[in-house]
């Protein structure tokens, strides 16, 4: 199987031990009193008056607490849908655009309520996708929270599992609760874990009050969370990639610290989001071969560490879905898949992810199709050498007709988009670019009726959640 490997072991302990300087050296601002208090408890060295300084034992002593294993299941149930191991690669859309491209008319407008039903039934139905977020925030929610409301259309729109976001520890809580009514109770959820907070600590080297009781709270429960930084190089980090990427590493394994003394052996994925800033535009750019290169020391490092990891494909800077979008998500699918990143988001996102774009998410699913057969690589076995079968045809004669041929020739992966006719066959059926075709298919897609929901007691339930102050 065909592997990328940026750092060998010996580069990956350079980073830590950079990270290990700038948490005993500089330290960490923290503004969670509670999270303070674990810290210092737990033998960190207060420095300042929020401010404390990590050792090297306190992050060694975190690491060899988290599981290096996490497994997220269907909704209410106890199949597995996503593990976060080893090199095994799972993808999905991004969360909270605000705006919508639509498929149908081609404008670029404000996500609505509806937008965002079509998009979660859109990632239900694309094979290639495995897990659900929210995609988009749309304002007409009737008061509700747009973060409860957008979690509890996911949960009654997909079985996959979700990957949520939320407002302050209220939200967070009603979330939990949610997905536990969904699942028969938190013990269930919890032996069967169906959902993971995304969350981040604010860059440079701050712990905040509302995404840190997030992080504990998703420690004390015991499900999977996601903490990762999102250093902008040149902005809020330094502006090489080994200096912001140590930097945010600094932070994210201080977050895991802090969600360790509360909670030893609670679920954490690791993630490092290491941005830069276009000097020319001030832009956060996804579309660029350092943002790429920092996804796979993102994937070095976890594994490193021995723990799962989040990362990014199938997003563009471009504001349409155009050759510049397509070219963006192959470039970061096949990344994804030879870095082995295990939980892999944002699937769907133009314009630097301030827009969700239902084409790209189908574009992108052609080409995680087309990438996951690539990454498979090739077998060597007997069967695959066809010895026998090329003895028995011998010279000058053919295959197409060996029962060889027709036990294996599925295995060639086949577009359902990018096209393979000739050009006479192309002319007789319309001249239809790409772009008419992904748009015809996004649209059918979108148009499939619904399958399955919530059971009406359990919706019931989760309405009661959503309502509640």
């Amino acid at each position: 199987m065909p592997h990328l490997n940026l750092l060998d072991h010996s580069a990956c302990d350079v980073v830590h031990r950079a990270s290990l300087e700038i948490l005993r050296r500089t330290g960490i601002a923290v503004l969670h009193q509670g999270a303070f208090d674990l810290l210092v408890d737990g033998g960190a060295r207060v420095v300042g008056d929020d401010r404390v300084s990590i050792s090297a034992e306190l992050v060694q002593w975190a690491l060899g607490c988290a599981p290096s294993r996490v497994t997220l299941c269907h909704r209410g149930g106890d199949r597995p849908a996503v593990p976060l191991e080893a090199r095994r690669v799972s993808f999905g859309p991004g969360s909270d655009c605000p705006n919508y491209l639509d498929p149908r008319s081609g404008e670029r407008r404000k996500f609505t309520r509806d937008d965002l039903v079509a998009c979660i039934q859109l990632v239900d139905v694309l094979p290639e996708l495995d897990f659900c977020m929210s995609m988009g925030i749309p304002p007409d929610v009737n008061g509700e929270s747009p973060y409860r409301a957008q979690f509890a259309l996911m949960l009654e729109h997909t079985t996959k599992p979700i990957v949520f976001v939320c407002d302050g520890l209220a939200d967070c809580k009603a979330i939990v609760q949610m997905a536990a009514a969904a699942a028969g109770g938190l013990p269930a959820l919890r032996l069967n874990p169906s959902i993971v907070l995304y969350s981040e600590p604010s860059t440079p080297l701050t712990h905040s009050e509302t995404a840190t009781a997030k992080l504990l709270a998703m420690a004390e429960y015991g499900l999977p969370v996601v903490h990762s930084p999102a250093p902008m190089m040149g902005g809020t980090a330094p502006v090489t990639l080994a200096g912001g990427y140590a930097l945010g590493n600094a932070e994210v394994l201080s977050s895991l610290v802090i969600h360790q003394l509360k909670n030893p052996g609670a679920p954490f994925v690791y993630g490092v989001q290491a941005h830069h800033l276009d000097m020319k535009t001030t832009i956060s750019v996804y579309g660029a071969p350092i943002y790429q290169l920092a996804r796979a020391m993102s994937a070095e490092m976890g594994r490193f560490y021995g723990l799962p990891t989040w990362g990014n494909a199938g997003m563009s800077d471009s504001c349409v879905m155009d050759e510049q979008a397509a070219a963006d998500a192959a470039v970061s699918v096949l990344l994804a898949l030879l870095t082995g990143t295990n939980l892999v988001h944002d699937v769907g996102y133009l314009e630097a992810g301030l827009t969700t774009s239902p084409e790209m998410m189908v574009f992108t699913a052609e080409m995680i199709g087309a990438m996951r057969r690539f990454a498979k690589g090739v077998s060597l076995d007997g069967e695959s050498l066809a010895l026998e079968v090329i003895d028995q045809v011998g010279p000058g004669g053919d295959f197409l007709g060996t029962d060889h041929t027709m036990a294996h020739f599925r295995e060639f992966w086949q577009p359902s988009l990018l096209s393979r006719v000739r050009v006479g066959d192309w002319i007789a059926g319309g001249r239809r670019p790409l772009r008419d075709r992904l748009r015809e298919k996004t649209v059918a897609l979108m148009d499939r009726r619904p399958t399955g929901g919530l059971p009406d007691k359990v919706r019931e339930g989760v309405e009661k959640i959503l309502h509640r102050e």
